[in-house]
C-alpha cells in the first residue's frame, strides 16, 4: 500500500475546505409555506427571520401572486416608514428569487397600498461565514441557527471522511 505524506494530507484538506466553502449556500422561502403575503400578524416576517442566520450566496425566494404583491429592495429609512417611493429595486412579477451578495442589513417591503404597514416587510442581516453571531435588525445579537451549525458539522464530517479515505 502506498504511503501518503503529511504534505499530501494537508493539501487534500485545504482543497476540500475550499470546495466546501465555495459550494455551500442556503435557500430560504420567505415566510415558508405562507409565502410573501399581507400577514394577519404584523410581526410575522420579523418572527420568521429571527432564528435564521443569512450568509453570502444564500437565496431568498419571495413566493407571491403577480399583481397581488411585489418585492421592493429599500433603504432602512424607507423600511421603517414604509415609503414606497424610490426603491433600490422593484420586482412585480412573482415569484422572485434573490441571491444575497453582500454583508450587512437588507430591507424588503411590498409596495401595494397598506401591505407594508400591515407587516409585509422583511429586515435581515447577512454575515460572512466566519461570523459566529449575527447582529439582528434591532442591533441585538442572535446565535447561529441550526442551518449555520450544520455547516460546521457538515465540514467536520466531510473532513473525517477525507482523512479516513487517505489512510
Amino acid at each position: 500500500m502506498a504511503r501518503i505524506s503529511m504534505a499530501e494530507v494537508i493539501v487534500a484538506l485545504v482543497l476540500s475546505a475550499a470546495m466546501l466553502q465555495v459550494t455551500y449556500a442556503e435557500d430560504y422561502t420567505v415566510g415558508d409555506s405562507t409565502g410573501w403575503v399581507r400577514p394577519s400578524d404584523s410581526t410575522f416576517y420579523t418572527n420568521w427571520a429571527a432564528d435564521k442566520v443569512f450568509h453570502i450566496n444564500d437565496t431568498l425566494a419571495f413566493d407571491f401572486t403577480t399583481g397581488a404583491h411585489d418585492v421592493a429592495i429599500v433603504t432602512k429609512d424607507a423600511y421603517d416608514s414604509c415609503s414606497t417611493t424610490n426603491p433600490t429595486q422593484l420586482f412585480q412579477t412573482g415569484p422572485v428569487t434573490l441571491t444575497l451578495n453582500s454583508t450587512g442589513e437588507h430591507y424588503y417591503i411590498c409596495t401595494i397600498t397598506g401591505h407594508c404597514s400591515a407587516g409585509q416587510k422583511l429586515a435581515i442581516n447577512v454575515v460572512a461565514d466566519s461570523d459566529n453571531t449575527t447582529p439582528g435588525p434591532s442591533g441585538s445579537t442572535t446565535p447561529p441557527s441550526a442551518a449555520s451549525s450544520s455547516r460546521g458539522f457538515t465540514f467536520a464530517f466531510f473532513m473525517f471522511v477525507v482523512i479516513g479515505l487517505l489512510f
